[in-house]
């Protein structure tokens, strides 16, 4: 399974904000962001004005990065987004929340996306009853993601959602004692959070 191997704080010192990659380390003094707030590398520290090419392309480097996606499956997504109804940007958007890695994420199970990848990668993760070991899997509405009841992730997952480090959106229903969550809905542009203009996306598969 192709996947980034580099150190993650890396992708949030370039961004120039807190992508959350980390988990619990995101919050704490610990955090890249808090002790070198600057782009990694030798020239980090230099000042350069970007072009409106560079410009689009850190947006759709930060979206690449927060939802954990390489190149070729997020410009597969794009053209997915290109063929729905609707504004491409957004149904982009709406797409890459929809992901299962990202679902189990929202739902407080696990502390980062990268955490909820290894989880489902792994096997610990069930939908509608059945283990489902694919991290890009689309959930749709009314189907239930839940923790295996063999897993060895029991304790993990206790600790994630009682952490409660981010409210789960509206779209998504958790039941804590029972480890599992539910698709209400599709999710729409004001419930995802992020900071990514998508329209700055768009813009640059346009050309």
């Amino acid at each position: 399974m192709a996947r980034y191997r580099e150190a993650v704080c890396r992708q949030c010192r370039r961004e120039g904000i807190k992508l959350f990659l980390k988990g619990a380390r995101c919050f704490g003094e610990k955090c890249a962001i808090e002790r070198r707030n600057y782009p990694p590398g030798q020239h980090g520290l230099s000042r350069t004005k970007l072009t409106n090419y560079g410009i689009q392309l850190r947006e759709k480097q930060k979206a690449k990065n927060i939802y954990g996606v390489l190149e070729t499956q997020f410009r597969r997504y794009f053209e997915r987004a290109e063929r729905e109804k609707g504004i491409t940007g957004e149904n982009l958007l709406k797409l890459l929340e929809r992901r299962l890695d990202n679902v189990v994420f929202r739902l407080g199970m696990a502390a980062s996306r990268r955490e909820a990848r290894q989880m489902v990668a792994h096997g610990h993760i069930q939908v509608n009853a059945r283990k489902v070991s694919v991290p890009s899997y689309i959930v749709k509405v009314g189907e239930e993601v839940a923790l295996r009841a063999t897993s060895k992730m029991q304790e993990r997952v206790v600790d994630n959602l009682g952490a409660g480090r981010s409210a789960v959106p509206p779209w998504l229903d958790v039941d804590v004692n029972q480890k599992k969550g539910t698709v209400r809905g599709l999710p729409v542009r004001e419930d995802i959070q992020i900071p990514v203009q998508e329209q700055l996306i768009v813009e640059l598969f346009s050309k």
